[in-house]
């Protein structure tokens, strides 16, 4: 909101905040699916880069390597990737588990209720796996984007190294957004990571998390598709007086 107060709702009283200038940034930053075809400049992101960076990590290892491509060579990735994905989907996997086998009935929950609100925007019937591969198939083309990054963390470290990656991963999203541009994570392109690792040139340490998306988002202003959880669904307050 561009008024210097808004209104937010706490339980059934609202109640007047001042926000703070990144929260519009936060509030306003969206997995986008759909760019315009406007040039990027490097200097662009190489500024979000060096924002990005300072993203915390335990003991500053940094444990994080971006490939950022575009033009020719972001061209020639996204045809090899649509070609495995229509020939020979099933023979690829990624490295990394993203979800749990048995999800939590909560998170279960979650998301099922994603599936349906995406695919209910776009006219994709549940059953339709032929519609649901056809738009998957977008991501391998960047959405439209004209910089994709694929996102590299060296396979030798922890858990805990994943966590400052998280934080690296998101300090590049909202770096772009507070540049007028937007973004969408992608954990699909770990899948075809023994597709990207010859194209990129990426070594046998380096195991392939994420790609995202940069650019300027073909509609801007879009509504917030998917709902957020109020804090007293995550948050427990101890201590604090009333």
């Amino acid at each position: 909101m561009s008024a210097p107060e808004e209104a937010v709702m706490a339980g059934d009283e609202a109640r007047i905040v001042a926000p703070s200038p990144i929260d519009a940034i936060l509030t306003g930053r969206f997995a986008c699916r759909q760019f315009c075809n406007a040039p990027v400049a490097r200097r662009t992101i190489e500024q979000i880069l060096r924002v990005a960076r300072f993203a915390p990590s335990g003991a500053n290892i940094q444990p994080w390597h971006v490939y950022v491509l575009t033009g020719e060579v972001k061209g020639k990735v996204s045809a090899a990737l649509l070609e495995a994905h229509e020939t020979s989907r099933d023979e690829h996997v990624s490295e990394y588990k993203y979800y749990a086998t048995d999800l939590p009935g909560l998170y279960l929950k979650r998301r099922q209720e994603f599936g349906r609100l995406f695919y209910g925007s776009l006219g994709i019937h549940q059953a339709d796996s032929e519609g649901r591969s056809r738009q998957t198939a977008k991501n391998y083309t960047f959405f439209g984007a004209p910089v994709g990054l694929i996102v590299t963390i060296d396979r030798r470290l922890e858990v805990g190294s994943w966590l400052d990656l998280g934080m690296f991963v998101q300090n590049i999203m909202l770096a772009a957004a507070g540049r007028g541009l937007q973004s969408c994570p992608q954990e699909t392109f770990a899948k075809y990571h023994r597709i990207l690792r010859p194209l990129l040139s990426i070594p046998a340490e380096q195991m392939v998390v994420c790609g995202i998306s940069v650019g300027k988002a073909k509609l801007q202003g879009q509504d917030r598709l998917m709902p957020r959880a109020d804090i007293d669904e995550f948050a427990t307050f101890l201590g604090f007086e009333d």
